[in-house]
């Protein structure tokens, strides 16, 4: 494996239509180092899928290029799938009348190894993702975390240098999301590379050594969780529960000095104010006194911004810089 399992230079593409052509990915320029788990971050258009579909080799660059473990991915394509494997988040990619085992087994003969290896490989895989007492059930009788460890099971068959996760984690219920990423943490093994995407900022925050948050196309930011909360615009947070929404407090608080962004949100029967701002001991009384004017103070309190905190606040500032309303 190269020192950089990733390499992105002025990678750029572009889908034609009939009326007018959309920049997908815009001059990107990036690196992944060998070994790292690495996130990518963004909403949904942002780029993040097309990315991924260039890296795999499911479609061409317009221009630039990309490296993967080494190979171009437009002119050597073949050995760019020898060395990755790819892991979908949901229900795709399985055969549900078939049992887990033989879900890789089959997989494990397209991918071309022998059926003594191929067994082998299954056998170890589903005792790594925890399947080794429901190898042989029918797939249909998984539950839903089930199935995506043997998705990971499947993206590992070929023990690859660099393995794509796909929003791994959608749609999971809270304890089966825990064991994915307990699972996925385990997946760094010497040389190899995880490249993940998610909207779930605990997988990321939890689980990435470093991570890029994109936008149109373009590197917002990039670092270790803890560099991209220090690199946001935003210093602390003031949330406030209420009984009901100040609609006039609203408009008042964003006039405070320092306020950066208010939002507020329904949560049950009452609404969390959420106020980021660069000093919040000095604004927090000013808030709490506009609110009370029209509604029930039920709690308050200030934190640190969290990693969703910073990821809002980038994407923020790209709207405003290219005159979007938020």
């Amino acid at each position: 494996m190269p020192e950089d399992a990733v390499i992105c230079t002025n990678l750029r593409r572009v889908y034609a239509g009939r009326s007018k052509e959309t920049v997908a990915i815009d001059d990107l320029t990036l690196s992944i180092a060998s070994g790292q788990i690495f996130g990518l971050l963004g909403p949904n258009g942002a780029g993040k899928t097309t990315l991924i579909k260039v890296l795999t080799t499911l479609l061409s660059p317009t221009s630039g290029s990309a490296t993967v473990a080494g190979f171009d991915v437009a002119r050597q394509g073949r050995q760019v799938r020898r060395r990755i494997g790819f892991v979908f988040g949901g229900d795709r990619g399985l055969y549900y009348r078939l049992s887990g085992r033989d879900n890789l087994l089959y997989f494990g003969a397209l991918y071309g190894l022998s059926r003594t290896e191929a067994g082998d490989r299954t056998d170890r895989l589903l005792g790594a993702v925890g399947l080794s007492q429901h190898a042989s059930r029918r797939v249909e009788q998984y539950s839903r975390g089930m199935r995506q460890r043997l998705h990971v099971a499947r993206g590992l068959l070929t023990d690859p240098q660099v393995l794509f996760l796909d929003e791994p984690t959608i749609g999971l219920d809270p304890e089966g999301a825990r064991e994915l990423r307990e699972l996925i943490s385990g997946l760094r093994a010497p040389g190899r590379t995880v490249l993940l995407t998610s909207h779930y900022m605990m997988d990321i925050d939890l689980l990435c050594d470093r991570l890029t948050i994109i936008g149109e196309g373009k590197v917002l930011a990039e670092g270790t969780p803890g560099e991209i909360r220090r690199q946001a615009p935003q210093a602390e947070i003031i949330e406030v529960e209420l009984e009901s929404q100040p609609a006039a407090a609203l408009a008042a608080i964003r006039e405070l000095p320092t306020v950066i962004s208010v939002a507020i949100e329904p949560r049950g029967t009452a609404f969390r104010l959420t106020v980021t701002c660069e000093s919040a001991g000095i604004l927090l009384d000013q808030v709490l006194a506009h609110c009370r004017v029209e509604s029930t103070v039920l709690a308050s309190y200030v934190r640190q911004p969290t990693l969703e905190d910073s990821y809002l606040a980038f994407m923020q500032g790209r709207r405003e810089a290219v005159g979007v309303p938020a």
